[in-house]
Formats: structure tokens, C-alpha cells, sequence
């Protein structure tokens, strides 16, 4: 896997730039913020990540490592591939996909190309948690058990199993206050786990 590159820029396009390497020119496909920052015969350091497909070997290049890490964590939501990722970067910087997740704002993920309605909802729902808040937000703050020991523990095999914090406490107050009140951890998480999937 390549991590990062650096050397000098031997051309920027609207999409791409060429960082030599070691004599090899290094294709760089990234995002307009990212080349903008970057000026043909001087050096540049991009963290990089690699996609391999059946068919070519794709280098994606990122101005920092946090704006690698949101590309990373937004295509483990379906539908999300490489081109989706680095489109949704064209338009947002990662704190404003990360505020736009946590919102359930789907307006301003329709504003990127190739996301519609359907498609931004699936990505609210499906990451989640994952990306963290916008910088300069508080973290979530941790959730008590209200009185009731189980309910972190019940939590936390949610949120291990993918599910975002919120919706798994939404869940477990749910099950603990109505059918799975006298259950121990185990028959909470089962109970909580059908009420996720809809059969509560």
C-alpha cells in the first residue's frame, strides 16, 4: 500500500497531478482544495491511498491524513466507491461531511454529484457514528446506564456491531422500558438487536 508520496510536482490538471518519485512521475488523482495547494516544479508530500481494482491501479492523493481518513470512512457505506468519496471532498471539506452525517442533512449531501435523496440517507444511516464529530464540536457525551447497569453494557455491544451510539441507546431505552425490563445483558442485546432489525 502506498502511504504518501512526496516529490516535485511535475504538472497539476483540474483532477489530478503528476508528483515525481524517485524518477517515476506518481498519477495523483484529488480533490480541487487538495491541488490547489500544489504548484508545479516545487515539492509536495500527499497522503495517498491506493485502490486496486481487478482492471487498473488507482492513487488518490490527500492534502492531510484526516481528509484521507474521512475518504476511507465514507466508502464503507454502500454504494460509496472511490469516485464518490473523493466527489463528496470536491464539495465538502471532512468537517462539513462529518456536521452534515451527524445532522442527517441530506441537502447538502444531494449537493454532490451522483448522490441523490436515497443515496445521502444511506450514508446518514449507515456511518453513523464513524466519522466522528466536526472538529471544534463536543464528543458525544458518554452514555449512562440511568440507573440501570445493563444499558451501557448493552450499548456497547451495539455500537461494536456497527450500530451508531444514538440509535443504539434510543434502542436500548426502548427494550428496557417496555418487555425486556427483567432480562440480563444478553437477553437485553437480543432484544434490542430485534427491535433494530424491526421485529421488536
Amino acid at each position: 500500500m502506498i502511504a504518501s508520496v512526496r516529490g516535485r510536482v511535475l504538472a497539476v490538471r483540474l483532477d489530478s497531478a503528476v508528483v515525481e518519485v524517485g524518477g517515476v512521475g506518481m498519477f495523483v488523482l484529488a480533490a480541487p482544495a487538495t491541488l490547489a495547494g500544489l504548484r508545479v516544479g516545487e515539492e509536495a508530500l500527499l497522503h495517498t491511498t491506493l485502490v486496486v481494482r481487478e482492471d487498473s491501479l488507482t492513487l488518490f492523493g490527500f492534502a492531510d491524513a484526516d481528509e484521507k481518513e474521512v475518504f476511507e470512512i465514507v466508502q464503507t457505506a454502500s454504494g460509496v466507491g472511490p469516485k464518490m468519496a473523493l466527489a463528496m471532498l470536491a464539495v465538502h471539506r471532512p468537517d462539513g461531511i462529518r456536521a452534515a452525517v451527524a445532522a442527517d442533512d441530506h441537502a447538502a449531501l444531494v449537493r454532490v454529484p451522483g448522490i441523490g435523496k436515497k443515496t445521502a440517507q444511506r450514508i446518514c444511516l449507515e456511518l453513523g457514528d464513524r466519522l466522528g464529530p466536526p472538529a471544534g464540536a463536543p464528543a458525544p457525551a458518554p452514555v449512562t446506564g440511568g440507573g440501570d447497569p445493563r444499558k451501557d453494557r448493552v450499548v456497547e455491544a451495539l455500537v461494536g456491531l456497527g450500530y451508531p451510539l444514538k440509535q443504539a441507546g434510543d434502542a436500548v431505552d426502548v427494550v428496557l422500558a417496555d418487555g425486556a425490563a427483567d432480562a440480563d445483558v444478553p437477553g437485553a442485546l437480543r432484544a434490542a438487536l430485534r427491535h433494530l432489525s424491526g421485529r421488536g
